[in-house]
This record gives structure tokens, C-alpha cells and sequence, in this order.
């Protein structure tokens, strides 16, 4: 046994995590670190050890093993799935664009019901894939560790070590424990916007667009005329609406054709009737750098309509091209300020020292009435929060949605690159003083009511000992409120922890 420690000592001294991301958080790399400071021990307290640990197969081997079984196997039976779901839906769809126009609309109808179902199940696979990815490998950072963290403490349980070891080693633990906890509050924060992008994906899985991204992309096939005939040919095609720029990568080469990447101007688009052509959902488009028309086929009628939606296309006939509405969003006003002071107020009078306070959800019944009480165009702030009628719970809730849902968040789109970077940084002085000449680049109004909120939030972990929440936790509820990203993408969610940090910083350094 002790031969066994010995080895997983040093196991532990090389050992070497893998994260997501270019950067770790502090506690991230305290946790990254702890394995070398855990094999200078067990080195040290293996020297004198006399006694087995019965316990260590539940402490350490079985969460260890469980992990690999549940999570790890779960993951490799995701990608069984995957595959199988991709490779059936990739072979259904060749062969239902291949069925031609003229047979019975019973039958194509049925068709495109086959490939919508195989569609959304490949669909549903990767998500899934994807998905069970991404959380494998932000559990393991605690999942691995607490169990480790757990050995340890046994050891020094139930072998008697010296009294003054066990002292030295307490306030690492303690901190290592503090790390730990802000690591999974991290985790549990982004994985809740995960699940709510995961969400919003399945319910409109062809509407997403990403900032600086073409404003549509994917498999188009071509109608080109060769030596030997007409054939279609299968391209991935990028769409960027504002420059009307095509650009066209073909697929499939052809034997002997010399083919490469085309990059085309759009003039227009027009849907293709469906008595005029032997193939399905298609259009056709002119170019400034190609004579005539070029007929291009979709994977399906909704993905057709996407297309001639960011192409601007027309019915056939037709010169007139409907524009798609957006709704108003909310913006940060008078009448926003005054619901938010008048919302730390009331916080502050009853509910400063409620545990949770922040953390615990309220009814979104009631969170709508108040907001759309309060911010009734008839009479606007005219609510009182100070009444029975509204708790706390609800009045967080509503607070937290106003800022959540503003057209763009307090601390703005411009800046949060910079922020998220300064969060980053390994030197603590300049991590301090980067945020610190950010704060000062916001708007007025911005800088107004972040400061408005910020001085509420140290008020409020002032009386932690009450409320249980302190900076930290506060960073977890306010980061993705105060500082979301523009993109709605894994990658960005990805920098939640470090938004976190950014708001534990502004509170814990107020002041400044």
C-alpha cells in the first residue's frame, strides 16, 4: 500500500489538467496547482505511515471510477449515436434529393416528412454530443479534485499524523475548498446559459447568426452543363448580406475539372417555379461576374426560404421584397433608473439580510405583472415596492430580468472583450487597473447605473453573514447580467467565470 502512494505521488507531481479556454481564473489554477502541493505531502507523511486506509476504495477509486464510467462512457456513447444519426441522415438526404418533382405530391410529401424527422434527430445527436463534451470537461475540474481532496483528509484522519502537519495543511485546504466551491458556482452559471442556448437552438435550430459570421452558410448544389451533360454539382456557399458577397467551394471534384473556390457579387434572387424545373427548392440568382443565371438547389423548402430571406429574393414575378421586423428592446431610460433604485431600495429596507437573497428565484408570473406594472407607458414607475404586494424574491427576479433583457448591457458590447481580457490577466495590480480605466470608458448613464448597482451589491455582502452571499457569489448572479457577450456561442459562455470575476472585482474594490 504504501508502494501504491508512493506511485501516485507521484502520478500527482506530473499530472496535468486540460481546460477550455486560453486562460484560467485564479482558482482554476489554485486547483491546477494543488496536485503538486498533495505529493509533497503524501512524500512527507508516507515516510512514518503505518496503517492502511480502509476507507480509500469509497473515498477516492469508486468517484474516480464513476466518473469515468458515467461521464467519460456516457460521452463515448453520445458519439456512437452521433455518427450512426449522422451517417443515416447524410445517406436519406442524397436520396430524397434525387427524387424528381413528378411524382406524386403524396409521395414527396412523405419524403420530406422522413428527411425532417432524420433531420431533427441528427440535429438533436450533436447537440447532444457537443453538449455532454463541453460538461465532461468543465466537471472534471472538481470532479477529479474533491475526490483527491477527500483521500487526503482520510489520510491524515486515520493514520495520526502529527498535530502540527495537519495545522500546516488547513489553510490550504481551506482555500483550496474556497477555489473549489467558486469553480463549481462558475460551472453551475454557465451551464444554465448552456442549457438555455441549447434551448433557444432547438426551438429555432437555422435562425442563428454570430456577429462578423456570413450572414448564411451551407450546402447549396449547382445546375453546371458539362461535356457530357447537365450535372449538379454540391458547393458550400457564404453568404455576407451587406457586401452581397457569394463565396462558392465546391464538394465534390470532378475528374479532370479544374475547380476552385468561387467569390461572387449578387444582383438578385429569384425563386425557381416549380413547374419549370425537374428538381426541388430551387432558386436563381445573378452575378456581377457571370453572365445568365445560375440555378442553385436548397436541402429543403424552409432551408430555400432562409436563403432567399438573406438574399433578398423575390417571388417570380415579383419586385417587391418585404423587410422582417424587429421588436423594440428594452433601453436604459429615466423611467429604468428609477425602477432600479426604486427596486435597492426596497432590498435594502427588508430584505438586505434574507439568506439568498439574489439567489433565490421568484414567481416569473409575478416578476412579469411588476414589470409590466411599473413600466405601463399610461403611468410609468407608478408602483410601490415597499408594499405587501410585491416580495423580495420577486422584486430581485425583476431586477435581475430588467438588466438581463436591456438592448445592451450595462457594461456594453464595445468594451467586454477588454474586460473579459483584463480579468484574465495573471498580474493582480494590472488586472486591478485595467477594469479600473474601463469602468471610465463607459457612457455616462452606463457608468451611472453600474456605479448605482455595484455600491448596492456592497451594501448587500456587507451583511454576508446573514445572507450567505459574498462578492463571489454575487459575481455568479451579476456577470452574465452586467457583462453578457454579443455572440450567443459555447466559446463565449466559456468566459462567464471570468465576467464573474470582473464583477467581484468591481465590488470588492469599490472603493477604488
Amino acid at each position: 500500500y504504501s508502494s501504491a502512494v508512493q506511485k501516485f505521488s507521484q502520478t500527482l507531481q506530473s499530472f496535468q489538467f486540460d481546460f477550455i479556454g486560453d486562460t484560467l481564473t485564479d482558482d482554476e489554477i489554485n486547483i491546477a496547482e494543488s496536485f503538486k502541493e498533495f505529493a509533497e505531502l503524501l512524500h512527507e507523511v508516507e515516510l512514518e505511515r503505518s496503517m492502511m486506509v480502509q476507507n480509500a476504495s469509497d473515498l477516492l477509486i469508486k468517484p474516480l471510477e464513476n466518473f469515468r464510467k458515467e461521464q467519460i462512457g456516457f460521452t463515448k456513447e453520445r458519439k456512437k449515436k452521433f455518427e450512426k444519426d449522422g451517417e443515416k441522415f447524410y445517406s436519406m438526404l442524397d436520396r430524397h434529393l434525387h427524387l424528381s418533382s413528378k411524382k406524386k405530391e403524396s409521395q414527396l410529401q412523405e419524403a420530406d416528412l422522413q428527411v425532417d424527422r432524420e433531420r431533427h434527430n441528427f440535429f438533436e445527436s450533436s447537440l447532444e454530443y457537443v453538449y455532454q463534451i463541453q460538461e465532461v470537461q468543465e466537471s472534471k475540474k472538481f470532479s477529479i479534485v474533491e475526490p483527491v481532496l477527500a483521500f487526503l483528509h482520510s489520510l491524515f484522519t486515520y493514520n495520526n499524523l502529527t498535530v502540527e502537519l495537519t495545522q500546516d495543511f488547513l489553510p490550504y485546504k481551506q482555500q483550496l475548498q474556497l477555489s473549489l466551491q467558486n469553480t463549481r458556482n462558475h460551472f453551475s452559471s454557465t451551464r444554465e446559459e448552456l442549457e438555455d442556448l441549447k434551448k433557444r437552438m432547438k426551438e429555432a435550430p437555422l435562425t442563428c447568426k454570430l456577429p462578423g459570421q456570413p450572414t448564411i452558410e451551407g450546402y447549396l448544389y449547382t445546375q453546371e452543363k458539362w461535356a457530357l451533360g447537365i450535372s449538379w454539382v454540391k458547393y458550400y456557399c457564404q453568404y455576407e448580406k451587406e457586401a452581397k458577397t457569394l463565396r462558392m467551394t465546391p464538394m465534390d471534384q470532378k475528374p479532370g475539372a479544374k475547380q476552385g473556390t468561387l467569390d461572387l457579387t449578387l444582383k438578385s434572387c429569384v425563386r425557381r417555379k416549380t413547374d419549370s424545373i425537374d428538381k426541388r427548392f430551387c432558386f436563381d440568382i445573378e452575378t456581377n461576374e457571370r453572365s445568365g443565371t445560375i440555378t442553385l438547389q436548397a436541402l429543403s423548402e424552409a432551408n430555400r426560404r432562409l436563403w432567399m430571406e438573406a438574399m433578398d429574393g423575390k417571388e417570380p414575378g415579383s419586385i417587391y421584397h418585404s423587410p422582417i421586423t424587429k421588436q423594440e428592446e428594452m433601453e436604459l431610460n429615466e423611467v429604468g433608473f428609477k425602477f432600479v433604485r426604486k427596486c435597492i431600495n426596497a432590498v435594502e429596507t427588508k430584505g438586505i439580510t434574507t439568506e439568498g437573497v439574489y439567489r433565490t428565484v421568484g414567481s416569473n408570473i409575478q416578476v412579469q405583472k411588476l414589470l409590466n406594472a411599473f413600466f405601463d407607458p399610461k403611468c410609468p414607475g407608478d408602483v410601490d415596492l415597499q408594499s405587501g404586494d410585491w416580495d423580495i424574491k420577486t422584486i430581485t427576479s425583476s431586477l435581475k430580468f430588467y438588466l438581463r433583457n436591456l438592448s445592451e448591457p450595462v457594461m456594453t458590447y464595445k468594451l467586454h472583450k477588454e474586460l473579459v481580457l483584463a480579468a484574465k490577466s495573471e498580474n493582480l495590480d494590472y488586472r486591478l487597473g485595467a477594469i479600473h480605466a474601463l469602468v471610465y470608458k463607459l457612457p455616462d448613464k452606463n457608468r451611472e447605473m453600474l456605479e448605482l448597482l455595484i455600491q448596492h451589491l456592497v451594501n448587500v455582502c456587507e451583511h454576508s453573514r446573514e445572507n450567505l452571499m459574498s462578492p463571489s457569489n454575487m459575481g455568479v448572479i451579476f456577470g452574465p447580467t452586467l457583462m453578457r457577450a454579443q455572440e450567443d456561442t459555447v466559446a463565449a459562455m466559456m468566459n462567464i467565470k471570468f465576467q464573474n470575476i470582473v464583477v467581484e472585482i468591481l465590488i470588492e474594490h469599490f472603493g477604488k
